[in-house]
């Protein structure tokens, strides 16, 4: 890696140099004899050398694009010369899939064991609605409760979370759609940040409560209770009965403490949005060591986001486990394609206008830059949204690109920490997960910083490695999941980003 004046080549093979900084027409372009013919903004990319119409242009070694006219030395390579163009990539499936060896020595976290064998980062009492049409009356329960001091009298519950949606009827009652949603409130429904769960549905909803209680043990603690609106009688009826059952799970919650417990019962779900050109340079990778570092400890990492690996699927691949894990992966790549063309989409839609504006151009460059966030640890296996994760190490759940839906799937799956890395910024939570924010460069940071935890900006303005903010970073998992607030829980985000994945036809 290079790094001449204010621009950055990330591998020899590469034909575009990153700006560090604002660039003005007649700069001269690192040692290439070349100067800037145009300005341009710190993340976007310069021609080091001509490029010619149709020729591949690199970054980080891959393939990004092509030209789609010739580009000169010194050139602003961007939207008005770049485009996705044909590729190919080499799977290579289990190719490249080395163990990490293990951490030298054990560290643990402060959380709250439950009676399934997992840990909570948090203890709260969720109110989760089987359709929108019950979704009011969580919530007016959820401000009884508040109103009345409920809580007042058990000091370990960290509070209520009304978990409602848009969906759960005007669906097929047997299609992918369904199973998605049905994964996902049972996913919440047994997620061990929540000290127990008041289900509540309508009652004539095509998402039936009978059918994600009945038959099968839900909650080892016995802490699930369930009721319809119809059947209990209206809403006050039903207020009054929601606020007798959160007294009663209250109870059995407030037992609850935080213990010790080895850093392997962390389940992390990785995210980056409003990403920009630093993203791949800065706080992904150093996302990626930290992710390494979890890994090394016993714990899990996932990757999602489907539509935003693609193009680099390839280099996920070639570190799975077996032929299997790699096909698997490749599987929903598939799906992917055939899902966007039957809805008359792309999987070049990405990246949003924002990500043009941070300097990302491809949706293949944006996913090179987005699988950083895994680091090198091998591929373990590949899961459906909001599927059940068994596996420990670094898994990848299938997701749209859509941050609130992405995320709503990988806490259904069971992450008990969220991390944001975001260039542009962004402003969001996940209750009852707690939610890291990594920015990419020091000036959003700066302008942001009530949203942000983390700075990764420093690596590129103070030289700070990768590996020190890897470690900063993983410091700070370890203490978020012993208690420690986040920027977005102080100010109180969770409340709106339950957004689960609708497939098929609302009817």
């Amino acid at each position: 890696m290079s790094q001449p004046s204010r621009l950055l080549t990330l591998n020899q093979q590469d034909n575009v140099a990153i700006a560090l900084a604002d660039i003005a027409a007649g700069d001269a372009i690192g040692d290439t004899g070349h100067a800037a013919l145009q300005s341009l903004q710190q993340g976007h990319k310069v021609a080091l050398r001509p490029i010619v119409q149709g020729e591949n242009v690199l970054r980080y070694g891959q393939i990004i694009g092509q030209a789609t006219r010739d580009i000169a030395a010194g050139e602003h390579v961007h939207v008005q010369n770049l485009g996705m163009g044909e590729h190919e990539q080499d799977y290579a499936h289990a190719s490249e899939a080395h163990t990490l060896p293990t951490a030298s020595s054990a560290r643990t976290f402060n959380g709250y064991h439950r009676a399934d064998g997992r840990v909570g980062t948090r203890n709260y009492l969720g109110i989760l609605t089987s359709v929108n049409c019950s979704g009011s009356v969580a919530k007016f329960i959820a401000e009884a409760a508040e109103k009345s001091g409920l809580l007042d009298d058990f000091p370990n519950i960290d509070g209520i979370v009304p978990i409602t949606h848009g969906t759960g009827c005007g669906m097929s009652g047997n299609n992918e759609g369904y199973d998605t949603l049905f994964r996902t409130l049972s996913g919440y429904a047994q997620h061990p940040n929540f000290g127990g769960i008041l289900l509540i549905g309508l009652g004539c909803e095509v998402m039936q409560i009978s059918d994600l209680v009945g038959g099968r043990e839900i909650r080892a603690d016995g802490a699930l209770r369930y009721m319809t609106i119809q059947q209990t009688g209206g809403t006050r009826k039903t207020i009054d009965k929601g606020l007798e059952e959160l007294r009663s799970m209250a109870a059995l919650a407030n037992t609850a403490t935080r213990k010790p417990a080895p850093i392997s019962e962390l389940m992390l779900g990785m995210q980056c949005g409003g990403s920009d050109g630093y993203s791949g340079i800065t706080a992904n990778p150093a996302l990626g060591v930290a992710s390494d570092m979890l890994v090394r400890h016993g714990a899990t990492t996932i990757l999602s986001e489907t539509s935003e690996i693609y193009g680099a699927e390839h280099l996920l691949t070639r570190r799975a486990v077996s032929v299997e894990v790699g096909e698997k992966l490749i599987d929903r790549v598939r799906w992917w394609e055939d899902y966007t063309a039957r809805n008359k989409g792309e999987m070049d839609n990405n990246p949003s206008p924002g990500n043009k504006r941070g300097g990302l151009t491809t949706i293949l460059e944006k996913s090179l830059g987005a699988v950083a966030k895994s680091g090198s640890a091998p591929l373990t296996d590949v899961y459906l949204f909001g599927e059940k994760i068994e596996k420990k190490g670094f898994v990848f759940m299938d997701s749209p690109g859509f941050d609130p839906c992405s995320v709503t799937g990988q806490i259904a799956s069971g992450a008990n920490l969220i991390v944001f890395t975001t260039g542009r910024g962004s402003v969001s939570g996940y209750m009852p997960t707690p939610c890291i924010k990594i920015a990419t460069n020091s000036e959003m940071y700066a302008r942001m910083s009530e949203d942000m935890d983390i700075n990764c900006g420093d690596i590129v303005s103070d030289g700070v490695s990768l590996q020190d903010k890897g470690r900063e970073i993983f410091e700070m998992f370890i203490n978020i999941a012993s208690g420690e607030q986040t920027k977005s829980e102080d100010l109180g985000f969770g409340g709106v980003e339950f957004v689960p994945w609708q497939i098929g036809a609302v009817m």
